[in-house]
């Protein structure tokens, strides 16, 4: 009986599971480690968005048109008073309308002159990953997730073909969620004025 309760003991002890994987001397199949998601800040939430009159559109084609335009030039050609114009222009940015004023850029002329579309095919659910990277690249002016035979469209300027090369073959195809990219030179490109012009505002009663 001793004897017998003994070999219970034994049978008991760690390791001696029968069903437990054993050394044998060769290597078994690697078994690749489990990735913990990278954390990630939360998108910032913009107020659910107003909806526009006559007035705020007249004023987001007038600075569409010319991002310079005073407060003052704004609010004589869409006749209301100046601070009536700072409100509405303070609030189409807090709503997110207006995401910000900028130049229009003569590329060439800026010392870039090769320009390129680029589509890019990526792993699926990873276009916000990609996007942070693609948004770190020289020359990126605008980035579009889109539907057809390929996931991105990708528009860039740098200073050369050499730079561009670079920029294809060693940045953009070491982005491991990237699968393919095609590249679409620009020979000529002319960027779009806004429809609204000087005149088709009417000017203030005098």
């Amino acid at each position: 009986m001793a004897s017998e309760r003994m070999a219970d003991q034994q049978a008991d002890q760690p390791g001696d599971d029968q069903s437990e994987p054993r050394a044998t001397g060769r290597p078994g199949p690697r078994v690749p480690e489990a990735r913990s998601p990278e954390p990630r800040l939360p998108e910032p939430r913009l107020p659910e968005p107003r909806p526009l009159d006559a007035i705020d559109r007249d004023i987001l084609q007038i600075l569409h048109a010319d991002g310079r335009a005073s407060i003052r030039s704004v609010a004589e050609r869409v006749h209301v008073s100046r601070a009536n114009a700072y409100a509405r222009i303070n609030r189409l940015i807090d709503d997110g309308v207006i995401r910000g004023f900028g130049a229009r850029i003569n590329h060439e002329r800026a010392g870039q002159g090769a320009s390129a579309y680029i589509t890019l095919k990526i792993v699926q659910n990873s276009w916000r990953t990609v996007r942070d990277q693609l948004r770190a690249l020289p020359g990126a002016s605008h980035i579009a997730l889109v539907s057809g035979d390929f996931d991105v469209l990708l528009l860039v300027h740098t200073p050369d073909n050499r730079a561009l090369r670079e920029l294809v073959l060693t940045r953009l195809q070491s982005i491991p969620e990237v699968l393919s990219t095609r590249t679409l030179l620009v020979f000529e490109e002319d960027a779009l004025e806004s429809s609204a012009s000087t005149e088709s505002v009417a000017e203030p009663e005098r």
